[in-house]
């Protein structure tokens, strides 16, 4: 089959906003699946795990709910080696903020999973997305200094890795109950991840067989 042919696969890696937990199963990837099918994309969600609305498209992901940095780290390389994704989406980062998980180190954390993603992947796209805001103006202004830190942590690890400012994208308005999103919010979320990775052309062509395993 040709490689123009083949669909490309992405793993959607994190947590609830992955996920979409309670109030939008299937959160930002229905939204990004309907947009990239509608240029003409040949698109797999690829993971563990599955949800979503029946027919509007993959139900895989990696969305793990109420999870943080360390526990993606743990089970990063089976997944990779299981789904063999050619782009990787993390959006990582709210459950440490939100269970005070020794912050100020939560960046390097970040960082080594990268490094672990990058190490097991290496000719994979792998872009990085900055956490959403929350309404607890406690936790929002951890939010603020991790994804500060996170862009910079981004900006070294070189051309296959990508910064998403999802924050950015979104106000306290797209929250469902302060933390989740609403489905308006996922859909603005699909926009940014669309946009992303159409500015990397290759994150969206299969990678030839036998490359980057």
């Amino acid at each position: 089959m040709e490689r123009s042919e083949r669909a490309v696969r992405i793993m959607p890696l994190g947590d609830s906003l992955t996920d979409g937990y309670t109030y939008f199963p299937g959160s930002y990837r229905v939204e990004l699946w309907r947009r990239l099918t509608a240029d003409g994309h040949r698109v797999d969600f690829v993971g563990s795990l599955a949800n979503g609305p029946a027919g509007r498209g993959p139900r895989a992901h990696e969305g793990h709910s109420g999870w943080r940095i360390h526990q993606l780290h743990a089970h990063i390389e089976a997944w990779l080696c299981r789904s063999d994704p050619r782009t990787v989406m993390l959006l990582i980062g709210t459950n440490d903020i939100r269970e005070n998980d020794d912050l100020p180190h939560a960046p390097a954390r970040l960082s080594a999973l990268i490094d672990r993603i990058r190490a097991v992947k290496p000719q994979c796209e792998l872009f990085v997305a900055t956490v959403p805001p929350q309404s607890d103006p406690v936790f929002a202004e951890g939010i603020r200094a991790y994804n500060a830190a996170l862009a910079k942590v981004v900006a070294q690890k070189g051309q296959h890795v990508h910064l998403v400012p999802v924050h950015e994208a979104l106000t306290t308005a797209d929250l469902a109950d302060g933390v989740h999103l609403t489905e308006d919010g996922y859909s603005k979320v699909a926009a940014v991840w669309y946009n992303a990775l159409h500015a990397v052309p290759e994150a969206l062509v299969p990678l030839s067989a036998g490359i980057g395993k």
